[in-house]
C-alpha cells in the first residue's frame, strides 16, 4: 500500500484514481475531487478543505479527520465507508452511498445529508442543523444518537433506532417499516402517512402526532401535554402510560391510555370508524 504522510495538496484531482493508498496528516486545500474514482483508501488525521474529495470511491476508511465547511458534498456515489472519530462541518454529505458505518462522528451543520443511501449504521453520532436528513434512504440501524433538524427520515424504509433523542418537526413522514426503541422524539406532525411505524418505550412531544398513519403501533410510550389531536385518520394499536391531551377521529384499532383530556369523534371521521378508545385497567 502506498503511503503519503505530512503532505498538502490543492487544485483539481491531485490524487485522482488512486488505489491502495494510506494518507496520514494530509491537508487537502481548496480545489475539487481530490480523491475521486479511488479504491481502498485510508485517511487518518487528515484535513479536507476542498469540495467533493471522495466521489465514486469503493472501499475507504476515514479516522480522526476534519471536513471543514468548504469540503461540502464530500462523499457521494461511493460504497463501503468506515468513518470514525471524525468532525464533519460541511453540509450535504453522503449521497447515493451503499454500506456506510459512522461511529463517534459529529455533524454540526448536517443539512441535506444522507440522501438516497442504503445499508447505513450509525453509532454514537450527533447531528445538528440537519433539515431533510436521511431523505429516501433504506436499511438503516442507529444507536446512541442525537439529532436536531426538521423533516428527517422522510420516505425511508427499514429503519431501526435505539436510544435516540430526536428534535425534528415532520419526522418519519411517508416511512415504511420503522421501529424506534427507548427514545425521545420532540416535534410537530410526527409520523404522518407512515406505514408500519412502531415505537417502543418512547416519549412523544409535539402537536398532532401520528395522523394518516397505517398500521401504527405504540408500546409502553408516554405523551407530553402538547401532544394533542393525535391519531387523526390512522389505524393504530397504542398503549400509552400517560394522559393524552386529545385524540381526534382515529379510523380503526385500539388506543389505551391513562386518561384523555378530550376525545373528538365527529362527522368527519372516516370508515370503518371502529377504533376502541380505552383507559388503562379497563376491561
Amino acid at each position: 500500500m502506498k503511503q503519503i504522510k505530512n503532505a498538502e495538496f490543492g487544485g483539481e484531482r491531485p490524487l485522482f484514481a488512486s488505489q491502495d493508498l494510506y494518507i496520514e496528516n494530509v491537508t487537502i486545500h481548496a480545489g475539487e475531487s481530490a480523491l475521486k474514482e479511488c479504491a481502498r483508501v485510508e485517511a487518518v488525521n487528515c484535513r479536507f478543505e476542498g469540495k467533493y474529495p471522495f466521489w465514486h470511491n469503493d472501499g475507504f476508511v476515514v479516522r480522526h479527520c476534519l471536513f471543514t465547511e468548504g469540503a461540502r458534498a464530500a462523499l457521494w456515489y461511493s460504497r463501503h465507508l468506515q468513518m470514525s472519530d471524525t468532525l464533519v462541518e460541511a453540509p450535504k454529505m453522503f449521497r447515493e452511498m451503499d454500506d456506510l458505518h459512522l461511529e463517534n462522528v459529529q455533524l454540526p451543520h448536517a443539512a441535506e445529508t444522507l440522501w438516497h443511501c442504503r445499508n447505513v449504521v450509525l453509532k454514537n453520532v450527533e447531528v445538528k442543523e440537519a433539515d431533510y436528513l436521511f431523505m429516501h434512504s433504506e436499511n438503516i440501524h442507529i444507536e446512541d444518537y442525537r439529532q436536531q433538524g426538521n423533516y428527517s427520515f422522510q420516505y425511508c424504509r427499514n429503519v431501526e433506532i435505539r436510544r435516540a433523542v430526536i428534535d425534528s418537526k415532520d419526522a418519519f413522514w411517508n416511512t415504511e417499516n420503522v421501529t424506534v426503541y427507548d427514545s425521545e422524539i420532540d416535534g410537530e406532525y410526527l409520523g404522518w402517512h407512515s406505514r408500519n411505524l412502531r415505537l417502543v418505550n418512547c416519549k412523544i412531544s409535539g402537536t398532532q402526532p401520528f395522523c394518516y398513519a397505517h398500521d401504527l403501533v405504540l408500546e409502553n410510550c408516554t405523551f407530553t401535554p402538547d401532544a394533542d389531536l393525535a391519531f387523526e385518520y390512522s389505524t393504530v394499536h397504542a398503549t400509552i402510560n400517560s394522559p393524552v391531551h386529545s385524540v381526534k377521529n382515529p379510523r380503526s384499532g385500539c388506543i389505551v391510555a391513562q386518561s384523555y383530556g378530550e376525545i373528538i369523534l365527529d362527522e368527519n371521521i372516516k370508515a370503518p370508524a371502529d377504533c376502541r378508545i380505552k383507559v388503562l385497567g379497563e376491561e
